[in-house]
């Protein structure tokens, strides 16, 4: 917990008002050492000195190096308990690597709250209730949108430890899920621990039956093409997201490329090399691990081509069933551009064949 938004200040006034004093607090249970959760744990170690520290043997290791406290932590691994007296006794389950490697959850086994730390967590800003079953229909597509963004930009470069995760938690009966971004889910818990897992299975095969269509264009020679290759599209009927780089955040984009299974890039040639910009994006892609995509490339080039081959380095190992790339010199020709359609049909229709994984129960 930094000092965002007066975070500090209203975790000591929640503890004035429920009466508790600092110097009181016995211990302080570290789910998650990411500074953006635990920016105050030095502070708070001097407001709390009678306090432990209650983490993974990694997060111990963290603890010290992040924050120099070593001599007041106590390590605990899946299995292991933490009573607390008056009917309150936690319990731990390690899931590594989401997303940092001493993660963990904890279980409240009176009230059958599961504390997640970032697992099953969004991005966006609560626009008045914090739970599930207190949100108005209005809002719900807005954190499904939310919750995606935050996954595909955090999390899914670990969506093998999130479904093994799922599974180390199977046999818990889980009331409430508590995690450190976006919604409390007291109402159906369950609902958001099967979009997580809808969301991991997306790098693990072809994801919906949508296309993403990333673009950048310096002249207006490839945004030519990008018309030809979105009026092929349209033929087919699939929902399709357009998005051009720089111009856009890249963390909206990356949530559209990770829930499409067709992505297109249209992208010229600068200086031998692709487009600055796009190349981010696409070792973003890289990175992430978004993999498992019906992709087409296109782009222009001036007095020598450059584009092709970055794409076609950063796309290996990607998993991605690529058509045959679309590179042409200055402005497309009539016949070029009616190859952007060819292509882009032929990969909407693939795309089509797909099936849905959208089936989550909804809150």
């Amino acid at each position: 917990m930094r000092e965002w938004g007066g975070a500090a200040l209203t975790f000591m006034e929640n503890l004035n008002q429920l009466s508790i004093s600092p110097q009181n607090i016995d211990y302080i249970i570290l789910n998650h050492l990411e500074p953006d959760h635990t920016g105050f744990t030095y502070m708070l170690n001097n407001l709390a000195p009678n306090a432990q520290f209650v983490t993974t043997s990694k997060g111990v290791e963290l603890l010290e190096e992040f924050y120099g406290i070593k001599d007041s932590s106590i390590s605990v691994k899946t299995g292991d308990s933490l009573d607390l007296g008056n009917g309150k006794k936690f319990s731990f389950t390690e899931i590594p690597h989401v997303h940092w490697p001493e993660t963990m959850v904890s279980y409240e086994e009176k009230s059958k709250i599961l504390f997640s730390g970032d697992a099953f967590g969004a991005f966006g800003v609560h626009q008045g209730p914090i739970f599930d079953n207190e949100t108005p229909n209005v809002s719900k597509e807005y954190w499904e949108e939310e919750m995606l963004r935050y996954y595909a930009n955090i999390i899914a470069m670990f969506s093998p430890n999130v479904i093994k995760a799922i599974d180390s938690l199977k046999n818990l009966e889980i009331q409430q899920i508590a995690p450190s971004h976006g919604l409390i889910w007291k109402g159906k818990p369950e609902v958001v621990i099967r979009k997580y897992k809808r969301y991991a299975n997306y790098n693990q095969d072809y994801a919906e039956p949508e296309i993403c269509v990333v673009w950048g264009s310096m002249y207006g020679n490839t945004e030519k093409m990008l018309n030809a290759i979105l009026r092929g599209i349209s033929q087919e009927g699939l929902p399709v997201s357009v998005f051009r780089v720089p111009n856009d955040d890249p963390s909206y984009i990356l949530a559209k490329a990770y829930k499409s299974a067709g992505l297109i890039i249209g992208t010229p040639t600068y200086e031998y090399s692709m487009f600055p910009p796009m190349k981010y994006f696409m070792e973003l892609l890289q990175k992430k691990h978004i993999y498992y995509k019906k992709v087409l490339f296109f782009g222009s080039y001036g007095w020598s081509g450059g584009a092709q081959k970055d794409f076609e380095k950063l796309s290996q190992n990607m998993k991605w069933d690529i058509f045959e790339p679309l590179s042409f010199k200055g402005h497309p020709t009539k016949e070029q551009l009616q190859k952007g359609i060819s292509l882009a049909i032929e990969l909407a229709q693939q795309v089509k064949k797909i099936p849905p994984k959208v089936n989550d129960e909804t809150y």
